[in-house]
């Protein structure tokens, strides 16, 4: 569950109709929400006096998804406390541990096609998902094959089967919901399964301020919790118009604010999935900023239009066009730069190659640049083209497949959790042209801890021996223990300070 308050969004972890062929007889494909059906359920001008009709209707299509996952956890109960090196050692670090988590979803074929979000499956990074269960409605149980995910829009299809068809439901056009519609949510929030709640529609496309490329959501006062994450919004013709994927909540519950991906960004996306294409956008290499007021009236321009530009990769396809830093962008191939359609999402949806004319704001003059748009980078590449040493990770090792450790010797021996020095990081950490391995996380048990290594501090050597990659520093430990040595001599650049040698026990 990711939590929002203020511009962080927080997710609900514990288009047009899409049409999938099926090998069932065709009587038996009428979706739960056919609008032939719906007619008897519900007066075409808003809601009913009763929703227990829509959702008899509705229900048997939505399901609860769990999943049993192997999650890295901290053995010492002192760490991060004054007490934490009485407990260093073999006995201070971390182990893995069976944990479970709870969503939602629902099915969108006869043969058992199922939606959710993708940070339900995905054990949010922070282990490995070893089973999916999706349940029915009547309590029915079956394991659940992943399909297709992807990061980017968090969506996850999986397939379930059985001998005759499932109940289902369709995406509706998300596009023709307006504020104030009326809404239902059916998920299994706080393990409750089958819970239904209803709203309104309170904005459309609302952006939260996360700068990701689908920041782009529904917004509903209908209560969303933890659980909910995955479940379907559904309008009063009993459409798929949303899927509940976020809160903004101060407490951890609902408020009031809830957020679902609209079903015209997940259609598409759903299809590509299924039929296992390569889902590709756009990528134009900037960090931009939202223009606040205050931004707009030192710059002297409108309020509540354009983005700005704060940095530019010099190699990148904006670079390339002559983007600068300080430029702020009011157009993208003619769309208008606003809140609600944001830059990201402009051009996280425009083809990849595709040429198309920037509108730019720079000292006041007004031009327009040609840019060939690139290949947006998955998830995790942008997130180690990214590094912010003040950040506070609550598990340091919660990126353990970016830290390329696949064994876990780094960790394990140096209580260290290090990803490659790309040329982007070092940039933003002042490295210059060093060569080496960043530190994303130290143990609190370990000597590295004891002996002041931090988060942000590059590993440039390893006995003397250049390290370039976690794979380096993994072989160095290796050999160290090979010739029975018991600590290994680390070459360490801090920001602003020359490199210096520090010697940490391994363990």
């Amino acid at each position: 569950m990711r939590y929002a308050y203020g511009v962080t969004t927080a997710l609900l972890l514990a288009g047009s109709a899409l049409t999938l062929a099926t090998g069932f007889p065709a009587g038996a494909q009428v979706a739960q929400n056919d609008q032939t059906e719906m007619r008897t359920v519900v007066p075409r001008a808003g809601a009913p006096s009763s929703f227990a009709d829509l959702t008899e209707q509705l229900q048997p299509a939505v399901v609860n998804i769990s999943t049993r996952q192997r999650m890295r956890v901290q053995t010492n109960p002192f760490a991060g406390t004054p007490f934490g090196d009485m407990f260093g050692g073999q006995g201070g670090g971390t182990t893995t541990r069976e944990a479970q988590s709870l969503g939602s979803g629902f099915i969108i074929s006869a043969d058992g096609y199922v939606v959710t979000n993708n940070h339900v499956i995905t054990a949010d990074g922070k282990g490995k998902v070893e089973s999916i269960t999706v349940t029915l409605q009547d309590g029915t149980e079956y394991p659940a094959k992943l399909v297709g995910s992807d990061d980017a829009s968090d969506l996850a299809v999986l397939k379930i089967n059985r001998t005759k068809p499932f109940p289902f439901v369709k995406f509706g056009d998300s596009r023709k919901a307006r504020v104030g519609d009326w809404v239902l949510a059916i998920g299994n929030p706080f393990g409750l399964g089958g819970t239904v709640t209803a709203g309104i529609i309170s904005a459309v496309y609302r952006n939260t301020g996360s700068g990701s490329a689908y920041d782009r959501y529904l917004q509903t006062d209908a209560s969303i919790n933890r659980g909910n994450s995955g479940g379907p919004m559904f309008d009063m013709q009993g459409q798929v118009i949303g899927i509940n994927n976020a809160i903004f909540s101060p407490t951890g519950g609902s408020v009031g604010i809830g957020f679902a991906i609209p079903a015209d960004t997940a259609a598409p996306i759903v299809q590509k999935l299924i039929k296992g294409e390569k889902i590709e956008r756009g990528y134009l290499g900037v960090r931009i900023q939202a223009v606040s007021d205050d931004l707009a009236d030192s710059l002297g321009i409108a309020h509540n239009r354009g983005e700005f530009i704060q940095a530019v990769e010099p190699d990148g396809p904006a670079g390339k066009a002559g983007i600068k830093a300080g430029d702020v962008v009011t157009a993208v191939n003619g769309k208008d730069v606003t809140p609600d359609q944001s830059l990201s999402y402009l051009v996280a949806n425009t083809p990849p190659g595709t040429r198309i004319p920037l509108e730019v704001i720079r000292n006041g003059k007004r031009m327009t640049l040609n840019v060939t748009v690139a290949t947006r980078p998955s998830e995790k590449e942008l997130a180690q083209q990214s590094f912010d040493p003040n950040s506070q990770d609550n598990n340091p090792f919660a990126n353990g497949q970016d830290q390329q450790d696949q064994s876990g010797t780094i960790e394990k021996s140096l209580g260290l959790g290090v990803i490659t020095l790309t040329p982007q990081i070092a940039r933003q950490l002042g490295a210059g042209d060093v060569t080496g391995v960043v530190v994303t996380g130290v143990d609190n048990s370990s000597d590295a801890a004891a002996k002041g290594l931090q988060r942000g501090d590059i590993i440039m050597s390893a006995n003397y021996r250049d390290v370039a990659s976690p794979g380096d520093l993994e072989s160095a430990v290796r050999a160290a223990k090979a010739d029975g040595r018991e600590a290994l001599l680390l070459r360490v650049k801090r920001r602003g300070q020359p490199a210096i040698y520090v010697p940490i026990r391994l363990r």
